[in-house]
Protein backbone atom coordinates (compact mmCIF):
# COMPACT_ATOMS: atom_id res chain seq x y z
CA UNK A 1 0.00 0.00 0.00
CA UNK A 2 1.08 3.66 -0.99
CA UNK A 3 2.05 5.97 1.68
CA UNK A 4 -0.45 8.66 2.35
CA UNK A 5 -0.47 12.27 2.94
CA UNK A 6 -1.85 13.89 5.84
CA UNK A 7 -3.20 17.38 6.04
CA UNK A 8 -4.06 18.77 9.65
CA UNK A 9 -6.36 21.59 10.93
CA UNK A 10 -5.82 22.59 14.43
CA UNK A 11 -8.41 23.47 17.02
CA UNK A 12 -6.92 27.06 18.00
CA UNK A 13 -10.12 29.08 18.11
CA UNK A 14 -10.59 32.19 15.95
CA UNK A 15 -7.10 31.49 14.16
CA UNK A 16 -5.54 29.76 11.80
CA UNK A 17 -2.85 26.68 11.68
CA UNK A 18 -2.48 23.42 9.45
CA UNK A 19 -0.31 21.45 8.78
CA UNK A 20 0.67 19.27 5.40
CA UNK A 21 2.79 16.12 6.13
CA UNK A 22 3.84 14.47 2.81
CA UNK A 23 4.51 11.03 2.60
CA UNK A 24 8.10 11.39 1.66
CA UNK A 25 8.45 13.08 5.55
CA UNK A 26 8.41 17.18 4.57
CA UNK A 27 6.43 19.31 6.51
CA UNK A 28 4.58 22.28 5.51
CA UNK A 29 2.76 23.95 8.35
CA UNK A 30 0.81 26.96 7.48
CA UNK A 31 0.37 30.04 9.82
CA UNK A 32 0.78 29.30 13.86
CA UNK A 33 -1.73 31.21 16.29
CA UNK A 34 -0.71 29.65 20.34
CA UNK A 35 -3.15 31.10 22.43
CA UNK A 36 -1.12 31.14 25.86
CA UNK A 37 -4.63 30.21 27.76
CA UNK A 38 -4.77 26.99 25.84
CA UNK A 39 -2.06 25.83 28.17
CA UNK A 40 -4.47 25.45 30.70
CA UNK A 41 -5.81 22.03 30.23
CA UNK A 42 -9.66 23.16 31.11
CA UNK A 43 -9.87 25.90 27.76
CA UNK A 44 -10.93 24.05 24.76
CA UNK A 45 -8.25 25.21 22.54
CA UNK A 46 -5.27 22.66 21.87
CA UNK A 47 -1.70 23.61 23.12
CA UNK A 48 -0.59 24.37 20.05
CA UNK A 49 3.34 24.53 21.19
CA UNK A 50 3.28 21.23 22.99
CA UNK A 51 1.73 19.16 20.36
CA UNK A 52 3.47 20.82 17.36
CA UNK A 53 6.85 19.53 19.48
CA UNK A 54 5.94 16.41 20.75
CA UNK A 55 4.97 15.83 16.84
CA UNK A 56 8.19 16.29 15.98
CA UNK A 57 10.40 14.69 18.49
CA UNK A 58 8.02 11.43 17.51
CA UNK A 59 9.76 11.64 13.87
CA UNK A 60 13.18 12.84 15.32
CA UNK A 61 12.99 16.70 13.88
CA UNK A 62 13.94 20.04 15.04
CA UNK A 63 12.22 21.51 12.05
CA UNK A 64 9.86 22.22 9.12
CA UNK A 65 10.75 22.31 5.78
CA UNK A 66 8.41 25.08 5.28
CA UNK A 67 6.61 27.63 7.68
CA UNK A 68 4.07 29.78 5.76
CA UNK A 69 2.52 32.98 7.08
CA UNK A 70 -0.31 34.09 4.82
CA UNK A 71 -0.61 37.58 6.45
CA UNK A 72 0.52 39.06 10.01
CA UNK A 73 -2.90 39.45 11.71
CA UNK A 74 -2.39 38.40 15.24
CA UNK A 75 -4.15 34.91 14.70
CA UNK A 76 -2.59 33.86 12.43
CA UNK A 77 1.14 34.38 14.16
CA UNK A 78 -0.02 34.45 17.48
CA UNK A 79 3.28 32.98 19.94
CA UNK A 80 5.19 32.36 16.45
CA UNK A 81 8.55 34.24 17.10
CA UNK A 82 8.50 32.48 21.19
CA UNK A 83 8.24 28.80 19.47
CA UNK A 84 10.36 29.45 16.57
CA UNK A 85 13.84 29.94 15.67
CA UNK A 86 14.85 33.54 13.99
CA UNK A 87 18.20 33.84 12.16
CA UNK A 88 18.16 37.79 12.64
CA UNK A 89 19.18 37.92 16.15
CA UNK A 90 20.65 34.77 18.66
CA UNK A 91 18.21 36.01 21.65
CA UNK A 92 15.26 33.79 19.49
CA UNK A 93 17.76 30.82 18.81
CA UNK A 94 18.61 27.74 20.75
CA UNK A 95 16.54 26.90 24.14
CA UNK A 96 14.27 24.08 22.11
CA UNK A 97 12.84 26.42 19.63
CA UNK A 98 11.76 24.88 16.60
CA UNK A 99 13.86 25.93 12.98
CA UNK A 100 12.15 26.82 9.65
CA UNK A 101 13.90 25.20 7.02
CA UNK A 102 12.29 28.09 4.44
CA UNK A 103 10.51 31.06 5.52
CA UNK A 104 7.38 32.09 2.94
CA UNK A 105 6.24 35.16 3.42
CA UNK A 106 3.76 37.86 1.04
CA UNK A 107 5.97 41.06 0.05
CA UNK A 108 3.79 42.91 2.40
CA UNK A 109 4.97 41.18 5.91
CA UNK A 110 8.74 42.98 4.84
CA UNK A 111 6.96 46.15 4.18
CA UNK A 112 5.07 46.59 8.06
CA UNK A 113 5.50 49.56 9.84
CA UNK A 114 5.75 50.20 13.55
CA UNK A 115 6.54 52.99 15.75
CA UNK A 116 9.14 52.97 18.33
CA UNK A 117 7.10 51.81 21.48
CA UNK A 118 6.20 48.74 19.01
CA UNK A 119 9.60 46.93 17.77
CA UNK A 120 8.59 43.43 20.00
CA UNK A 121 5.73 43.30 18.32
CA UNK A 122 5.38 39.83 16.49
CA UNK A 123 4.56 41.11 13.10
CA UNK A 124 7.84 43.68 13.42
CA UNK A 125 10.18 40.87 14.36
CA UNK A 126 8.91 38.93 11.63
CA UNK A 127 9.44 41.31 9.00
CA UNK A 128 12.97 41.89 10.65
CA UNK A 129 13.35 38.32 10.28
CA UNK A 130 11.79 37.91 6.74
CA UNK A 131 14.24 41.21 5.78
CA UNK A 132 17.27 39.33 7.02
CA UNK A 133 16.81 36.10 5.69
CA UNK A 134 15.97 38.04 2.24
CA UNK A 135 19.25 40.22 2.49
CA UNK A 136 21.14 37.24 3.19
CA UNK A 137 20.06 35.63 0.01
CA UNK A 138 18.90 32.22 1.51
CA UNK A 139 16.10 30.01 3.54
CA UNK A 140 12.98 32.35 2.18
CA UNK A 141 11.11 32.76 -0.54
CA UNK A 142 8.91 36.01 -1.12
CA UNK A 143 5.46 36.51 -2.40
CA UNK A 144 5.27 39.10 -5.54
CA UNK A 145 7.67 41.94 -6.18
CA UNK A 146 6.07 45.34 -5.47
CA UNK A 147 8.19 48.35 -6.61
CA UNK A 148 7.94 49.59 -2.53
CA UNK A 149 9.83 46.45 -1.94
CA UNK A 150 12.49 46.96 -4.46
CA UNK A 151 13.17 50.43 -3.50
CA UNK A 152 13.83 49.27 -0.32
CA UNK A 153 16.04 46.30 -1.45
CA UNK A 154 18.15 47.46 -4.41
CA UNK A 155 20.33 49.93 -2.11
CA UNK A 156 20.62 47.22 0.51
CA UNK A 157 22.18 44.99 -2.08
CA UNK A 158 24.49 47.57 -4.35
CA UNK A 159 26.30 48.64 -0.25
CA UNK A 160 26.91 44.27 0.14
CA UNK A 161 28.45 45.35 -3.87
CA UNK A 162 25.60 42.76 -5.20
CA UNK A 163 23.44 43.70 -8.94
CA UNK A 164 20.17 44.36 -8.59
CA UNK A 165 18.88 41.48 -9.57
CA UNK A 166 20.56 38.88 -6.99
CA UNK A 167 17.51 38.07 -5.01
CA UNK A 168 15.39 37.52 -7.96
CA UNK A 169 15.33 33.93 -7.45
CA UNK A 170 13.64 34.22 -4.11
CA UNK A 171 10.62 36.00 -5.44
CA UNK A 172 7.38 34.17 -6.41
CA UNK A 173 4.54 35.94 -9.08
CA UNK A 174 1.09 34.72 -8.54
CA UNK A 175 0.11 32.32 -11.32
CA UNK A 176 3.26 30.38 -10.49
CA UNK A 177 4.12 27.34 -9.43
CA UNK A 178 6.13 27.50 -6.11
CA UNK A 179 10.30 26.11 -6.82
CA UNK A 180 11.22 23.15 -4.58
CA UNK A 181 8.21 20.64 -4.90
CA UNK A 182 7.21 18.64 -7.48
CA UNK A 183 4.58 16.22 -8.63
CA UNK A 184 7.26 13.78 -9.45
CA UNK A 185 9.32 13.98 -6.72
CA UNK A 186 7.39 15.18 -4.02
CA UNK A 187 4.01 14.40 -5.17
CA UNK A 188 2.84 18.03 -4.36
CA UNK A 189 3.19 20.89 -5.86
CA UNK A 190 1.70 24.25 -4.82
CA UNK A 191 0.39 26.64 -7.14
CA UNK A 192 0.20 30.78 -6.49
CA UNK A 193 -2.86 32.29 -6.44
CA UNK A 194 -1.97 35.43 -4.89
CA UNK A 195 -0.84 38.53 -3.94
CA UNK A 196 -0.90 40.53 -6.54
CA UNK A 197 1.86 43.25 -7.08
CA UNK A 198 -0.86 45.59 -6.92
CA UNK A 199 -1.87 44.68 -3.44
CA UNK A 200 1.18 46.64 -2.27
CA UNK A 201 1.85 49.07 -4.90
CA UNK A 202 -1.93 50.68 -4.84
CA UNK A 203 -1.60 52.93 -1.67
CA UNK A 204 -2.16 51.31 2.25
CA UNK A 205 -1.43 47.32 2.38
CA UNK A 206 -5.07 45.69 3.31
CA UNK A 207 -2.98 42.16 4.75
CA UNK A 208 -6.21 40.19 3.91
CA UNK A 209 -6.02 41.18 0.17
CA UNK A 210 -2.03 40.80 0.08
CA UNK A 211 -1.63 37.54 1.48
CA UNK A 212 -0.81 34.31 0.64
CA UNK A 213 -3.04 31.88 -0.75
CA UNK A 214 -2.31 28.72 -2.35
CA UNK A 215 -3.73 25.56 -4.86
CA UNK A 216 -2.25 22.44 -3.47
CA UNK A 217 -2.26 19.72 -5.73
CA UNK A 218 -0.94 16.18 -4.13
CA UNK A 219 -0.17 13.28 -6.32
CA UNK A 220 -1.83 10.12 -4.83
CA UNK A 221 -0.85 6.64 -6.88
CA UNK A 222 -1.29 8.80 -9.73
CA UNK A 223 -5.02 10.35 -9.17
CA UNK A 224 -4.74 14.25 -8.43
CA UNK A 225 -6.16 15.77 -4.93
CA UNK A 226 -6.87 19.57 -4.86
CA UNK A 227 -6.42 21.65 -1.44
CA UNK A 228 -7.30 25.67 -1.34
CA UNK A 229 -5.58 27.52 1.16
CA UNK A 230 -7.10 30.59 1.49
CA UNK A 231 -6.07 32.59 4.42
CA UNK A 232 -8.69 35.65 5.15
CA UNK A 233 -9.67 36.71 1.57
CA UNK A 234 -12.52 38.61 1.36
CA UNK A 235 -15.59 38.61 -1.33
CA UNK A 236 -13.60 40.44 -3.75
CA UNK A 237 -10.51 39.22 -3.54
CA UNK A 238 -12.33 36.01 -4.26
CA UNK A 239 -13.50 37.02 -6.93
CA UNK A 240 -10.78 38.88 -8.38
CA UNK A 241 -8.31 35.66 -8.31
CA UNK A 242 -11.74 33.75 -10.53
CA UNK A 243 -11.31 36.29 -12.95
CA UNK A 244 -7.32 36.52 -13.11
CA UNK A 245 -6.75 32.66 -13.36
CA UNK A 246 -9.56 31.87 -15.96
CA UNK A 247 -7.75 34.87 -17.77
CA UNK A 248 -4.63 32.98 -17.94
CA UNK A 249 -6.63 29.42 -18.51
CA UNK A 250 -5.79 28.03 -15.27
CA UNK A 251 -9.04 26.93 -14.41
CA UNK A 252 -8.02 23.43 -12.88
CA UNK A 253 -6.15 25.25 -10.30
CA UNK A 254 -9.62 26.29 -8.56
CA UNK A 255 -11.04 22.96 -8.56
CA UNK A 256 -11.23 21.35 -4.98
CA UNK A 257 -11.11 18.23 -2.92
CA UNK A 258 -10.73 20.20 0.69
CA UNK A 259 -11.28 23.80 1.06
CA UNK A 260 -10.07 26.05 3.86
CA UNK A 261 -12.38 28.73 3.72
CA UNK A 262 -11.28 32.52 4.42
CA UNK A 263 -11.65 34.68 7.84
CA UNK A 264 -13.26 31.96 10.32
CA UNK A 265 -16.46 31.45 8.69
CA UNK A 266 -17.10 35.12 7.78
CA UNK A 267 -19.95 36.13 5.31
CA UNK A 268 -17.09 38.95 4.32
CA UNK A 269 -15.65 36.04 2.29
CA UNK A 270 -19.05 35.25 0.43
CA UNK A 271 -20.62 38.71 -0.01
CA UNK A 272 -21.16 42.74 0.94
CA UNK A 273 -23.96 41.32 2.99
CA UNK A 274 -24.31 38.66 5.26
CA UNK A 275 -28.15 38.40 4.77
CA UNK A 276 -31.13 37.13 6.99
CA UNK A 277 -30.86 33.52 7.02
CA UNK A 278 -28.35 32.95 4.68
CA UNK A 279 -25.46 34.68 2.74
CA UNK A 280 -26.23 34.84 -0.91
CA UNK A 281 -22.91 34.53 -2.37
CA UNK A 282 -21.14 37.11 -5.19
CA UNK A 283 -21.74 35.67 -8.41
CA UNK A 284 -17.81 34.68 -8.80
CA UNK A 285 -17.40 32.93 -5.35
CA UNK A 286 -20.45 31.00 -6.43
CA UNK A 287 -18.38 29.95 -9.06
CA UNK A 288 -15.38 29.09 -6.65
CA UNK A 289 -17.54 27.11 -4.43
CA UNK A 290 -19.42 25.18 -7.53
CA UNK A 291 -15.79 24.05 -8.50
CA UNK A 292 -15.89 21.58 -5.60
CA UNK A 293 -15.75 18.31 -6.68
CA UNK A 294 -17.20 15.10 -5.49
CA UNK A 295 -16.74 13.91 -2.00
CA UNK A 296 -14.79 17.63 -1.06
CA UNK A 297 -14.61 18.68 2.25
CA UNK A 298 -14.81 22.34 3.72
CA UNK A 299 -13.42 22.96 6.62
CA UNK A 300 -13.61 26.53 8.48
CA UNK A 301 -10.90 26.83 11.41
CA UNK A 302 -13.30 28.82 13.95
CA UNK A 303 -15.13 28.84 16.86
CA UNK A 304 -18.57 26.53 17.23
CA UNK A 305 -21.03 27.68 14.73
CA UNK A 306 -24.16 26.92 16.30
CA UNK A 307 -27.91 27.44 14.52
CA UNK A 308 -29.19 29.02 17.64
CA UNK A 309 -31.27 32.20 17.20
CA UNK A 310 -28.43 34.37 18.74
CA UNK A 311 -25.80 32.98 16.46
CA UNK A 312 -27.96 35.44 13.94
CA UNK A 313 -27.33 38.34 15.13
CA UNK A 314 -23.63 37.88 16.27
CA UNK A 315 -21.39 40.51 14.55
CA UNK A 316 -17.95 38.97 14.39
CA UNK A 317 -17.38 35.54 13.01
CA UNK A 318 -17.99 33.12 12.59
CA UNK A 319 -21.99 33.84 11.02
CA UNK A 320 -24.31 30.97 10.41
CA UNK A 321 -25.43 33.24 7.67
CA UNK A 322 -22.03 32.55 6.07
CA UNK A 323 -21.89 28.37 7.06
CA UNK A 324 -25.78 28.10 5.54
CA UNK A 325 -24.34 28.88 2.26
CA UNK A 326 -20.79 26.70 2.13
CA UNK A 327 -22.91 23.76 3.33
CA UNK A 328 -25.64 24.83 0.42
CA UNK A 329 -23.02 24.63 -1.78
CA UNK A 330 -21.45 21.42 -0.29
CA UNK A 331 -24.60 19.88 -1.78
CA UNK A 332 -24.77 21.30 -4.86
CA UNK A 333 -21.37 19.85 -6.11
CA UNK A 334 -21.91 16.44 -3.74
CA UNK A 335 -19.03 17.40 -1.16
CA UNK A 336 -19.22 15.40 1.68
CA UNK A 337 -18.89 17.46 4.99
CA UNK A 338 -18.60 21.22 6.48
CA UNK A 339 -16.52 20.84 9.43
CA UNK A 340 -15.94 23.30 12.29
CA UNK A 341 -12.13 23.32 14.01
CA UNK A 342 -13.59 23.24 17.42
CA UNK A 343 -16.38 21.41 17.45
CA UNK A 344 -14.63 17.96 16.25
CA UNK A 345 -15.30 16.02 18.34
CA UNK A 346 -17.17 18.02 20.25
CA UNK A 347 -16.77 21.47 21.29
CA UNK A 348 -15.17 20.77 25.08
CA UNK A 349 -12.41 19.13 24.03
CA UNK A 350 -11.48 19.77 20.02
CA UNK A 351 -8.98 17.61 18.51
CA UNK A 352 -6.79 17.87 15.30
CA UNK A 353 -8.80 17.66 12.02
CA UNK A 354 -6.83 14.92 9.95
CA UNK A 355 -7.28 14.08 6.53
CA UNK A 356 -5.38 11.22 4.70
CA UNK A 357 -4.65 11.76 1.02
CA UNK A 358 -4.29 8.45 -0.67
CA UNK A 359 -5.33 5.89 -3.06
CA UNK A 360 -8.96 6.16 -1.36
CA UNK A 361 -8.70 9.94 -2.16
CA UNK A 362 -9.05 11.78 0.80
CA UNK A 363 -10.23 10.60 3.90
CA UNK A 364 -11.31 12.03 7.35
CA UNK A 365 -9.89 10.31 9.97
CA UNK A 366 -12.41 11.22 12.66
CA UNK A 367 -11.66 11.67 16.31
CA UNK A 368 -14.25 10.19 18.55
CA UNK A 369 -14.71 10.97 22.16
CA UNK A 370 -16.20 7.94 24.07
CA UNK A 371 -13.60 6.40 26.04
CA UNK A 372 -10.42 6.43 24.95
CA UNK A 373 -9.37 8.82 21.31
CA UNK A 374 -10.36 6.53 18.42
CA UNK A 375 -9.54 7.09 14.73
CA UNK A 376 -12.17 5.73 11.56
CA UNK A 377 -10.39 5.96 8.42
CA UNK A 378 -14.02 5.06 6.81
CA UNK A 379 -15.49 8.18 4.92
CA UNK A 380 -18.17 9.07 6.95
CA UNK A 381 -21.97 9.79 5.59
CA UNK A 382 -22.55 12.83 3.14
CA UNK A 383 -23.33 16.30 4.61
CA UNK A 384 -27.48 16.66 3.92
Amino acid sequence: MADSHQVIFYPVGNGDTVQIVLSKGRRVLFDFCHRDKAEDTGTPEIDLKTRLRDDLEAVKRDYFDVVAFTHADLDHIQGSTEFFELQHAKKYQGNGRIKIRELWVPAAMLLENADKDHQSDEHILLRQEARHRLLEGKDILVFSKPRTLTDWLEPRLKDRGEPASARDHLFIDAGTVVPGFTLKNDDVEFFSHSPFIKHCDEGDIIRNSAALMFNVRFNADGEIYDYLEIGDAEYGDLEEIVRVTRHHRNNDRLAWDLFNIPHHCSYRALNEEKGKSETDPASLVKDLLRMGKPDAYIVSCSKPIPDAKESYEQVQPPHIQARKAYERYLREVNGRKFLVTMEEPNTKKPEPIIFEVGRYGITWKRSISIGAPAIITSPPPRAG
